[in-house]
């Protein structure tokens, strides 16, 4: 079994909480990404599962085990680095074997294991270069080897993708989805690309300030987020967000941003009804906002005025930068729209696929 188990663990640096009762179940062979932003405490979740800082309260499990106390070499994990950590003087051969060697393992197996290792991630013709010879994609590859060959419980990986360009960052997510589901190993991954997340994860933990904001799969995080901060961290671009009042009038329920007016449907109505201030803020993904000429069929419609500030085409579709009064919002639309910079539009908004949130409190209305 190789299920790692947070049980109410907190990381304190002097009067510093870094990480605030975490308390996470992870399944054996599962892929869980810590993502959030900056200081949020996910590398310091990782690095305390791998025996790389101290926890100040709490236990953590791998499998059955608690590992506390249990040094990081004894843990039955590999971690894979930022920076990748390789040692320079040595050939990609001997990076990837170096763990083993210390190991005691036989050299056979050795073999074994490396050629394997290198032929699943395209680096067999790049045994005899040391790593100054190797691009960033070369180098993040090695480094990936490496942790494979100990063939452990658990992977950890720690924002390995962050040094590569775009276009290697698509082709390592891949190659890490595949090494996943061949190896059907536990992989524990942090990152603050929501991206990396969505596409990679088979469940998300969001984390803010050191405490845990929601944890499911990535579909659920976009269609039912929490809060208003999982709402905006989910999701390119982010959710926009606009302070309203509710209102009710002749049995309907209204959503007034002072610059446009929202009638609820009958489903949301009934949703939002229990939300205990009429002071909220109404979510709106930039993708469920429409151009009038190509809005879905079937939808229920809110139209709004707006003027068009900004457009940029992204070839499959466009992303425009409205203006409604004092208020500014993100649209994602089809690409054959005529907007133009400076006209006025009335685009749609999907009402099905709103989100509320109580102003005070920030958690979603539901």
């Amino acid at each position: 079994m190789s299920s790692v188990t947070y049980e109410s663990v907190t990381k304190k640096f002097g009067d510093v909480v870094a990480v605030s009762d975490l308390n996470i179940e992870i399944p054996d062979k599962e892929f869980l990404v810590f993502v959030g932003p900056s200081g949020c405490g996910k590398s310091t979740s990782l690095r305390m599962l791998a025996g790389l800082e101290e926890i100040s309260e709490g236990n953590i499990y791998i499998g059955d085990r608690m590992v506390n106390d249990v040094p990081p070499k004894d843990r039955d994990i590999a971690m894979v680095f930022q920076s990748y950590a390789l040692y320079p003087h040595m050939s990609v051969y001997d990076n990837m074997s170096f763990g083993l060697r210390l190991r005691k393992t036989p050299k056979d197996e050795i073999e074994r294991r490396v050629q394997q290792a290198a032929k699943e991630l395209g680096i067999e013709n790049l045994l005899d270069r040391k790593p100054k010879a190797l691009s960033g994609g070369q180098r993040q590859r090695v480094a990936v080897g490496r942790a494979i060959v100990r063939e452990p419980a658990v992977f950890l990986m720690d924002e390995p993708l962050s040094n590569l360009d775009a276009k290697l960052r698509v082709e390592a997510r891949a190659m890490i989805q595949r090494l996943h589901h061949r190896l059907e190993t536990t992989f524990i991954y942090v990152t603050h690309d929501q991206t990396e997340a969505m596409t990679m994860g088979s469940r998300i933990a969001v984390l803010k300030d050191g405490i845990l904001q929601q944890i499911d799969t990535p579909q659920i995080l976009y269609d039912y987020p929490a809060n208003i901060f999982v709402a905006g961290f989910i999701g390119s671009p982010s959710m926009n967000f606009f302070d309203a009042t509710l209102t009710q009038e002749d049995g309907e329920l209204y959503i007034d941003t002072g610059a446009f007016r929202v009638k609820a449907t009958e489903e949301k109505k009934q949703q939002w009804s229990g939300a205990s201030s009429s002071r909220v803020v109404l979510g709106v993904r930039p993708e469920d906002i429409h151009d009038p000429n190509y809005a879905p069929p079937g939808i229920a419609a809110a139209h709004v005025e707006a003027m068009v500030d900004v457009t940029e085409l992204m070839g499959n579709e466009v992303f425009i930068y409205f203006k409604s009064g004092n208020l500014e919002y993100t649209a994602r639309v089809d690409p054959r729209t005529d907007a133009h910079v400076g006209n006025t539009m009335h685009p749609v908004m999907n009402v099905d696929n709103m989100h509320l949130f109580d102003a005070d409190t920030e958690q979603a209305i539901r």
